[in-house]
């Protein structure tokens, strides 16, 4: 898993594998939970669509307010998002962004 990004108690990921999907997304998992509906991954978000910024949530476990946070973290970091997902797909050692 390419942990990208820390949000509250959140962590943002992708994994290596999402390389072949169409629209590139991004994993939440909440940390230090047991109880969701991939292991610790409570949600899935896509970034985009064909090239362009598209985000909208593929599904969550997360309540609305929750989602509304994490939705606009990810539109507001989503350039930097899109690096770092690059550089995980390349193999490149990235450095996890800490949001507070």
């Amino acid at each position: 898993m390419g942990k990208l990004m820390i949000f509250l108690c959140f962590i943002l990921s992708v994994f290596p594998a999402d390389a072949t999907e169409n629209r590139r997304h991004i994993h939440v998992v909440r940390r230090n939970s047991k109880k969701s509906h991939r292991g610790n991954t409570v949600a899935k978000i896509w970034i985009e669509e064909n090239g362009q910024k598209k985000i909208d949530i593929a599904w969550s476990e997360l309540t609305a307010d929750e989602e509304a946070l994490i939705i606009e973290t990810i539109d507001k970091h989503w350039d930097k998002l899109n690096q770092l997902i690059d550089d995980v797909f390349a193999g490149k050692k990235i450095q996890i962004k800490k949001i507070k």
